[in-house]
């Protein structure tokens, strides 16, 4: 695999490795709980920190390595939140690639970032399809 030139990847264990999901978790919640408007939605919604780590470091590493370790059924979860909208989901991918940009390694980013659009917007669309089935859906990839 050509790791020189960033592109998007199928999941393979070259991206990236386990301590680098393990530090964007981390670095990415630590921003988040300290985020005025995100904050308070996380910190009403997860209960054990510690097992909410160990669930988005396992997604992440079956998105970006391709492992089997994640276990679980996220849109069900998100679309139940109260209350939101396409500037939180917004400002949620603006510190998940601040995060990111952060980090040495331009294949993980690149890769990480665009999944994390994906997933941003399949979540704000289903969202808004199960929340508000009369109005015209909206994107955040416009």
């Amino acid at each position: 695999m050509n790791m020189s030139q960033p592109e998007f990847a199928a999941p393979h264990p070259d991206i990236c490795t386990e301590e680098e999901i393990s530090w964007l978790v981390h670095a990415f919640y630590a921003k988040a709980r300290k985020d005025p408007k995100l904050g308070p939605i996380f910190e009403g919604h997860v209960s054990d920190w510690d097992a909410h780590f160990v669930q988005m470091i396992n997604f992440w590493s079956m998105k970006l390595r391709g492992t089997s370790r994640f276990r679980g059924a996220p849109m069900p979860k998100h679309v139940a939140l109260p209350g939101l909208t396409a500037e939180l989901f917004g400002r949620w991918l603006h510190l998940f690639r601040e995060t990111t940009g952060e980090m040495e390694n331009p294949v993980l980013k690149f890769n990480a970032d665009t999944l994390a659009l994906h997933i941003g917007d399949r979540l704000w669309l289903r969202y808004q399809m199960e929340r508000y089935p009369d109005r015209e859906l909206v994107g955040l990839i416009e």
